[in-house]
């Protein structure tokens, strides 16, 4: 039998975020594993009390004997995020240049895990040597310190992972796109391209973070009152920009939100932001005149807990904003956040505040390729095969056809849980592997259709009836049952519950309450009467529990 070269996708093919990608060698039921990031992905209003969503591990922990090593490309939530939740599951390695390993150590002290012994550091082009896989980092630009594509070697030929990437010809911080590099690695002959496709409709180059300075530069020189930067945390360069135009405008700055401290700090740590003004606390801030401050802050996808959101509604216990004051959006908007972040632009505007965003200046740019990044990434790898990866299954398609509009000979779509056998033979879909969601309950993984999210739904709603049902020694009811509901649309609450109450005890008559058989059909029958009383006088079934008690 012929050693196999595997790709398989369980998080990040069909959504944007949330990536996990395995990829393994080796005879049939002998394969040694690599896992390439292990991310999250943000819940939104339907899943009411879950917060974080990570790819169902299950494929993989049943080979974890065979795992050789998680390969994290940059520290992106997306990418990281699940790391310190999954882990122990796995036990392996894990492989991260410094600034990403910074951030990981973190996610593993705050669980309580000390992760030491399996962090291994890799210098930025550095090589590692999971064998039959070597794996060599090369440097990219991206939106965060640090990105990485992966030129994974093995014996059956070349892949080249390239996580996050943007071309851009000015980063401002951290290396440029090794091009050189990946002219080598093209020349040398690429099996398959593993690609980012997130940005796969826009037109053009994705941009530069320079330009983006000059343009912030220029807006904030004209402003007069204080000053509030939204930004991305993990955007560095972006926040070396506030820095630089905040000494430049004559200006003070603040850091405002735990995320932004801890990449500050990070970034310091590493080596990076050496040149930067000494940033103030927001405690001291409130000293200092209204034209001679600008504040960093966290919340740019109005995410309610966020820095701005709290600021934007004064509960924020340093930060005030006041008339004639200026909040910058130095982002995107992520699909799926615009009902929140327009309600807080507005709530902003009608208090007499200018909201500037990437809708009416030049503050943004994306650290995805454009077609033009793409098309100059083609032409310098030539891979024999593309996979379309991190993007919803629209940017996927549409790529695919900008593969075969760039010739590339065999072009393979994919979704979550599918086996691509890139060698022997043509590379294609083969199999199928178990994938889906886990969702971060409080502090358990629970399944998609957990009992726990249904019932929340069901209570968020329908809202909660209570009853308890008193029975005495001889099998009768003792008084009137105890009732206790919430969230239900009741006019007159008297009127409610005596109806309750008649319809609990019109059940309960029919039932000989001294069989102790009789209880669990007594409860059912009970669980109808209320939801079915309720219907009938609210339109509400509600989540209904029924206690029996025998005194």
């Amino acid at each position: 039998m012929k050693d196999e070269l595997l790709f398989c996708p369980l998080g990040g093919s069909g959504e944007i975020g949330m990536n996990m990608n395995l990829f393994a060698y080796g005879k049939p039921g002998e394969h040694k594993w690599i896992m390439v990031d292990i991310g999250v992905t943000f819940a939104d209003d339907t899943l009411p009390g879950i917060d974080l969503i990570y790819p169902d591990p299950g494929f993989i922990v049943d080979k974890k004997d065979d795992l050789l090593g998680i390969v994290l490309t940059h520290a992106h939530e997306d990418h990281i995020g699940a790391i310190a939740h999954l882990w122990p599951k796995l036990e392996c390695n894990i492989f991260a240049t410094p600034f990403t390993a910074v951030l990981i150590k973190e996610k593993f002290k705050e669980k309580h895990i000390d992760i030491t012994r399996n962090l291994k550091i890799v210098q930025l082009n550095g090589t590692i040597d999971l064998n039959p896989f070597k794996i060599e980092y090369i440097t990219l630009t991206h939106s965060i310190l640090e990105p990485n594509g992966l030129r994974i070697e093995t014996p059956a030929g070349v892949i080249l992972h390239t996580g996050d990437w943007k071309i851009d010809p000015e980063p401002l911080i951290g290396g440029n796109i090794n091009s050189n590099r990946l002219k080598e690695i093209g020349n040398d002959g690429v099996l398959a391209m593993i690609c980012d496709s997130t940005n796969v409709f826009s037109l053009g180059k994705a941009g530069s973070e320079l330009d983006v300075r000059k343009s912030m530069l220029n807006i904030m020189s004209s402003l007069k009152k204080r000053i509030i930067i939204a930004s991305f945390a993990s955007n560095v360069a972006r926040l070396e920009t506030a820095f630089y135009c905040a000494e430049k405008t004559g200006r003070q700055i603040s850091l405002v939100g735990r995320s932004m401290h801890r990449i500050f700090k990070a970034a310091k740590q590493c080596g990076y932001l050496k040149n930067v003004i000494e940033p103030i606390d927001p405690r001291e801030a409130k000293n200092i005149a209204r034209e001679k401050i600008v504040y960093l802050c966290t919340g740019s996808q109005g995410e309610p807990m966020a820095a701005l959101m709290r600021i934007a509604k004064y509960t924020h216990p340093d930060v005030f904003i006041e008339k004639d004051d200026t909040v910058i959006f130095s982002s995107k908007i992520i699909p799926g956040n615009e009902k929140k972040l327009y309600n807080l632009q507005n709530q902003l505007v009608k208090d007499g505040i200018e909201v500037i965003s990437e809708e009416n200046e030049f503050v943004h740019v994306s650290g995805h390729p454009n077609r033009d990044d793409l098309k100059e990434m083609y032409e310098w790898v030539k891979p024999q095969c593309v996979i379309p990866v991190h993007g919803e299954h629209r940017h996927m398609i549409e790529h695919m056809k900008f593969a075969k509009e760039m010739n590339v000979p065999n072009p393979v779509q994919v979704e979550n849980g599918d086996i691509v056998k890139l060698h022997p033979g043509k590379p294609e879909v083969y199999d199928k592997a178990p994938s889906g969601r886990l969702y971060v309950d409080g502090n358990i993984s629970v399944a998609e259709d957990a009992q726990s999210i249904k019932d929340r739904k069901n209570l968020s709603a329908n809202g909660y009836i209570e009853a308890t049902v008193l029975i005495t020694p001889k099998g009768n009811i003792h008084k009137r049952p105890v009732l206790t509901f919430r969230g239900i649309p009741v006019d007159d609450t008297e009127e409610f519950i005596y109806g309750l109450e008649d319809a609990i005890e019109e059940i309960t008559r029919t039932f000989r309450l001294g069989s102790k058989q009789q209880e669990h059909n007594l409860i059912d029958a009970l669980k109808i009467a209320c939801r079915k009383f309720s219907k009938e006088k609210t339109g509400k079934k509600p989540f209904t529990n029924i206690n029996l008690v025998r005194i």
